[in-house]
């Protein structure tokens, strides 16, 4: 869907994921849980899944990840362009893009995804070596990189030029900056920076968005379409244990029971994230008792919760439960597609039908 208004960014979106309805809504890679079916799922109804790459060389092996993007192929009628989804993948310790591009390179033309997110918490060099990587590719995918801060989006845009930038605002779920604003912030502010600098690169709002008044809300703020985690965590299609799933319908007042915080990083032994990031999550019991229980006995109490099964989830529980502050605005579990074609459809009509940017 277009008119007369849409930007010249939206145009380009369009023209890069032909078989998408604006406003673009996208299923973000979330590592372990972002599967095959959801991708699927989400491109049938007008949107854009991405696969959950994760840390390349680390928890994510070549033969696993080609097993991934495969999977994720056989589900999708064949044809000339690139595969209808895309795939992400966390920059965080610095890996060689070498084995990743290889395999891609290894891969038919229309079987590559179209579109690679990065999310770049890592150094100017590794971005580089990436997207300069990704583009020699004889199918090339389009890039995406992850950022959280007007300084970052203009840097990044000026040192990789890519296809599309992804502004994670402070409401996110799972990991992103530490200190960073909401995207009612981040989003006009850095559009704002990009077009003074003559940079038209199409922007994707992230952090908070679980419905179409967020949509709308993101389109006004200057965003092409939105990333949304957390409301997909609620689908069929998600790979995600039931008590996690559970966790995340009955949480609510997400700027209250949810917080920013590198606790549940060390409690699952996850030391690979660098200074300056943290995650949100659901608070539990092993947050509740951080300052009580100490750090050695926490890990204990968190390793025990995890042999509970699906009772290691919720408030009562320790697992860790990585969901947004819009976490109360998920209230049940509907088909990854339904939840496309709604948030859409009631973004599209807050916002008058064929009018605004759409």
């Amino acid at each position: 869907m277009a008119s007369k208004l849409a930007s010249s960014a939206a145009k380009t979106l369009a023209q890069q994921y032909p078989g998408t309805i604006s406003p673009l809504i996208v299923c973000a890679p979330m590592r372990l849980i972002s599967s095959p079916a959801l991708v699927h799922a989400v491109a049938l109804s007008g949107g854009l899944g991405f696969l959950g790459g994760g840390i390349p060389g680390t928890d994510t092996s070549i033969p696993a990840l080609k097993s991934l993007i495969n999977e994720a192929n056989a589900l999708f009628t064949p044809s000339s362009g690139p595969a209808p989804f895309g795939v992400g993948f966390l920059l965080i310790t610095d890996p060689s893009p070498t084995e990743t591009v290889e395999l891609l390179a290894s891969l038919p033309p229309s079987q590559v995804p179209a579109a690679v997110w990065l999310f770049p918490a890592a150094s100017p060099r590794t971005i580089a070596a990436w997207t300069t990587s990704l583009r020699s590719l004889p199918a090339p995918p389009k890039i995406w990189l992850q950022v959280g801060t007007k300084a970052q989006a203009l840097s990044y845009a000026k040192l990789s030029q890519p296809d599309v930038l992804v502004l994670q605002g402070a409401d996110a779920g799972g990991h992103g900056l530490a200190a960073s604003a909401s995207i009612v912030a981040l989003v006009p502010e850095t559009t704002d920076a990009l077009r003074a600098e003559g940079l038209d690169i199409p922007v994707i709002a992230a952090g908070g968005v679980a419905d179409g008044r967020g949509v709308a809300a993101a389109m006004v703020l200057g965003a092409e379409g939105v990333a949304m985690g957390t409301r997909f965590l609620a689908c069929p299609e998600a790979k995600i244990a039931r008590g996690y799933q559970d966790a995340v319908l009955v949480a609510s007042d997400g700027g209250v029971n949810t917080v920013r915080t590198r606790l549940y990083d060390t409690l699952r032994g996850s030391k690979t994230w660098p200074e300056g990031y943290n995650g949100r999550g659901v608070v539990n019991r092993s947050y509740e008792e951080r300052e009580t229980v100490a750090v050695e006995d926490n890990e204990k109490r968190y390793l025990k919760a995890m042999e509970e099964g699906d009772k290691a989830w919720g408030v009562e529980g320790r697992a860790t439960t990585y969901a947004g502050s819009a976490v109360g605005l998920v209230g049940e579990v509907k088909g990854a597609g339904a939840i496309v074609e709604e948030v859409r459809g009631d973004a599209i009509r807050l916002l008058g039908g064929n009018t605004y940017k759409l």
